[in-house]
Order: C-alpha cells, then structure tokens, then sequence
C-alpha cells in the first residue's frame, strides 16, 4: 500500500508540474511581454524608496545589502522609472489617478532635492542630499540628469493636456526641466559637455562627454532646452570630435558606422544603444555621421551573433541565452561586451533590445521564463544576471537595468514613450538645429 501511495503521490506531482509548465508556454506572445511589463514596473511601484516614492538604486531580495544602500535613490533610475508609470496607467496595471499621485509625490521630492546648477547628482538619500558616487562625485551628473529629464518630459507631454492636477503637475515638471543649467557644464564654453561638476572639488573629475557611448541624449536634452542650450558646435566638435565619431567596421557581417569608445574592431556594451533611446525614437533618425536605428539594431546583431559564436565556450550561450551588457557580474559590477565576456548573461540586455531584434529577444524571454523559471524570475521580473557556468544566480536587481525593459518592451510594442518625447516642442528644435532628420520631426 505505502508503495502504491507514493507512486500516485509521484504521478500527482509529475502531472502538476506538467500543468504548470504547459500553462506558462500557453501564453501567447501579447500575454508573455505583458506579464513581463507588469512584473519589472512593480519595481518602480512596489519597489519605490518609500519617502520619494522614486526608484531605488538596488533591490536585493535576499536583503543583504554591503553598503547600507537599500534606499538610495539612482537619478537615472528615476527618469527609466517615471516612463515606467506611464506605462503602467495605459497597460492599466494602475489607474490614471494612482499614476498621477506618485509622479506628483516624486517630482516634489526632485523639487527639493540637492541641484548643482539644476543638475541633480548620480545618487540622493531620502532626506535629499547627495550621496558622493566617488570620492569627487559629489555634485551634478549630467548624464544622469538627462536620462531623468528624457523621462520627465515624457511625463510632461502626457499629463500636460489633462485636469487642472495634471496640469499642474505638467507645469512643475516644465520648471525642473527649464532650471537644469546644460550650459554651465560647458566649463568655461568649451566646446564639449562635462560629465561631472562639484561645489566642493569643481570640475577635478574632468570627463568631458565624447562620443559614441550611451551619452548622447546628453547633447540632444541640452540643444533642446529652451533655457541654458548649447550651440550647434558643442555637438559636433566635443560629442563627434569633429567627425573621428566615424568608423567603418562589420564585425560579424553587421556594418558599424560609429566608433564605440575604447573598443577597437568591435562594440560596447548593450546599453550604449538603449539609454539614450528610451525617448529618442531611432526609428528614421540620422544625422551626418549615422543612421540611429541600423546602428542600434546593427550592435544588438554583432551582440547576438557573438553570443550564438560563444568564442569562450561559456555554458549555456546561444540563440535563446544572450545579451552582454553592464549589471551585476560574479566579481562584482562589470561593462560585459565582446570584448569584455565574463560568462554572465543580463537578461535587460536582450529585453531591451525588443524593438532592434523582436524575434531573438522574444526567444530570450521564452527561455528565461519557461526553462530557467525561479532561478531567474522574481517579485520584480527577472532578476539583474546570471552565469550557467559559475551556477551563479543571484536574487538581486538594479533599477538602472530593469527601467529599460519597461521601456524598450513598450516602445516596440505601440511606441509610447518615442511618440511622448518626439512629440516635444524642444525636443524637435534641438534636433533640427543638431542637423538631425526624422519621420517624427514635423
């Protein structure tokens, strides 16, 4: 009998675990990108540092945290985390009123909080006040700050039609965006942007924005403001080093046209071609030295292919697990790229490059969420990397890493946050007066 029982308790559980498999691969194409969407938004909703009601850094769901971090707000974070709500309002995950509360509640925090010449710093604690990135890194971060503005002023553009609250909201978010100083960052009008500027040490750090890398939205935000712009000669001397932004590569048979900063023969990291496009719609878009979206869809493809190659013979690589980009590493943090393969796969890497490669990032997800389930899936969606050959997977996120997925889904989906930003009056000015040409510049 005790023999008979346990083979019925077998049968049972193997039949439930078949079930529970064929449901999860009974969802549809729609169904999958949708739970994915929702999961990773609720690290902007659930997930939110409490007191700003804006992105955390990190979440580490086994709650070990090294360097007492848990609540520090990411500047850039919060601009991938607020185009994250307005995601979440239209794919009705909340409601147009929850939306508009915690947007309100967050933008009162950024109103108060540490500017240095209207340029908010990489990190803030609750109370507001910079946290140092680094020993002088404790001022502005443009860059940061205009991953925040690409996101404010997509919040802008959807709220500034709406009832006399959304209005307002729209207003405050319009002054934030006015009161950010992008000349200043010139440092003296050269004619180059600078990276980082302090109270306390001044421009010590003295890292002039050069291209190509994810900084380019850094230009576009700073032609576009209505307030502190940039002349035309900023771009073109300092980001585009007077055209030596140009190279002619194709690594694995994929033509690349701009030359990824420190790399040779080959490309960066993933999120070079993904930050900087979150509103910046690639789509038709090009200037004098490119064209936007063969570059990125062209830097997913040597991305891919390198991985589906697998030079270094890592496990588990191929058509259904890649995606180098910089996240979480086994030793660390780390700018993983072809040239810099460690053996750990990001998962925001290929989901992020939704629009570029629909097909082969749909594979990725099918994989995380059907093959490796758990070990990669959590509360907030999938978690930051992983490596099959270290049998590493660790339950951690970075806010930085699961914005973009929100994002870039949404973008490739119905083109949500690209028609909000592109539809900004400054947004098209700037662009015109960088040379720039697209379908959406009216």
């Amino acid at each position: 009998m005790k023999l008979l029982y346990t083979l019925s308790l077998l049968i049972v559980l193997a039949t439930s675990c078949q079930a529970q498999t064929a449901k999860k691969k009974k969802l549809s194409d729609d169904q999958l990108l949708t739970l994915v969407e929702k999961q990773t938004f609720n690290y902007f909703w659930d997930g939110a540092e409490p007191i700003s009601g804006l992105a955390r850094e990190r979440f580490h769901s086994d709650n070990v945290y090294r360097e007492n971090d848990k609540d520090v707000i990411a500047t850039g974070a919060v601009g991938f985390g607020v185009m994250s709500i307005l995601v979440g309002i239209e794919r009705k995950f909340i409601t147009r009123a929850q939306g508009l509360e915690r947007l309100q509640k967050g933008v009162d925090f950024l109103e108060k909080a540490d500017r240095f010449h209207g340029v908010w710093p990489h990190w803030i604690y609750p109370s507001g006040k910079v946290k140092p990135f680094s020993k002088f890194d404790d001022g502005g971060d443009l860059v940061e700050t205009a991953y925040l503005a690409q996101g404010l002023l997509c919040v802008r553009e959807y709220f500034k039609n709406g009832n006399a609250q959304e209005k307002a909201l729209a207003a405050k978010v319009d002054q934030l965006w006015k009161g950010i100083d992008w000349s200043w960052y010139r440092n003296g009008d050269k004619n180059v942007l600078y990276w980082h500027w302090s109270p306390n040490v001044g421009w010590k750090m003295n890292f002039a924005l050069e291209g190509y890398n994810e900084c380019l939205i850094t230009y576009i935000m700073a032609a576009a403001s209505p307030t502190h712009t940039i002349p035309a000669e900023v771009y073109h001397e300092g980001w585009a080093r007077n055209g030596k932004i140009n190279t002619n590569i194709s690594p694995y048979g994929h033509p690349i046209k701009l030359a990824h900063n420190g790399e040779k023969n080959s490309v960066g990291p993933l999120f070079w071609s993904q930050y900087s496009y979150l509103g910046l719609d690639p789509r038709g878009l090009k200037d004098r030295y490119a064209d936007y979206w063969a570059e990125g869809r062209n830097h997913t493809l040597v991305n891919y292919d390198y991985c589906v190659a697998n030079p270094k013979k890592f496990k588990g690589y191929g058509p259904n697990s890649w995606g180098l980009t910089a996240s979480y590493s086994v030793t660390g943090y780390s700018g993983h790229s072809p040239t810099n393969d460690l053996g750990v796969i990001t998962p925001t890497a290929a989901l992020s490059s939704y629009p570029y490669t629909p097909k082969e990032s749909m594979k990725m997800i099918r994989h995380l969420y059907e093959d490796l389930g758990d070990k990669v899936w959590g509360e907030f969606g999938f978690y930051d990397a992983y490596s099959e050959t270290a049998n590493w997977f660790p339950k951690r996120y970075l806010g930085i890493d699961q914005g973009p997925i929100v994002v870039m889904i949404e973008n490739g989906r119905t083109g949500l946050l690209w028609k909000l930003f592109m539809g900004a009056p400054e947004v098209q000015t700037g662009l015109k007066k960088l040379g720039f040409t697209s379908p959406a510049i009216k």
